[in-house]
């Protein structure tokens, strides 16, 4: 769609609906019969983004690897490379647009929100997956949308120091992070069996 392309690219408030009507190659009239405004299109983006997020973004990296909590390592490399093949202008094209668009429409933030929760959840599928790896009792959703702040956050220093290292830094502290809980995780099982020794 040419509308996300122009607002990922441009930013909501400087693509213009005479932009989007060129880049795609239709008439006003064709443009209008589906969206009676900018902010219509922009919803329709939104839900775009939402509905392709599994099988344009997740599925290829899912393919690629089975062990879940490699999975998430590789997405974010999917991230990783997103930035040096742009030479760090990239942005998430979601995330861009939480940091843009205006407080009041508050039903494009809504459709924001639920991108991101589609995102959080697909990583909290992985978290699942990795069952005893992990601790116990830990709060799986948490953890999935700490993943998704350390994400965008990478992508947003990187963009703006114009070099990788803030993304790299971030990734190798959610790496030390599950490394940290893994162990844990190891040393419950360990207490378990201690236990009904005793």
């Amino acid at each position: 769609m040419a509308a996300t392309q122009l607002f990922w690219e441009k930013g909501y408030a400087e693509t213009r609906m005479h932009d989007v009507l060129v880049l795609a190659g239709v008439s006003t009239g064709a443009m209008y019969h589906h969206f009676r405004s900018k902010e219509e299109l922009l919803l329709g983006v939104l839900d775009r983004l939402t509905e392709n997020l599994v099988s344009v973004l997740l599925a290829p990296v899912w393919e690629k690897e089975k062990d879940p909590i490699e999975r998430i390592f590789r997405l974010l490399g999917k991230y990783r490379e997103a930035i040096v093949g742009s030479k760090f202008s990239f942005s998430s094209p979601v995330g861009r647009l939480a940091m843009e668009i205006s407080p009041e429409m508050v039903e494009a933030h809504k459709k924001i929100a639920a991108n991101f929760e589609s995102w959080s959840s697909s990583v909290r599928k992985c978290l699942e997956a990795a069952g005893k790896r992990l601790p116990r009792g830990l709060d799986l959703r948490a953890l999935s949308r700490f993943v998704l702040a350390v994400m965008e956050g990478a992508v947003m220093q990187s963009r703006a120091y114009k070099s990788i290292e803030p993304f790299d830094q971030a990734v190798a502290q959610l790496s030390n992070y599950f490394d940290k809980l893994m162990a844990e995780a190891v040393s419950q099982t360990g207490s378990y069996w201690e236990s009904l020794r005793k």
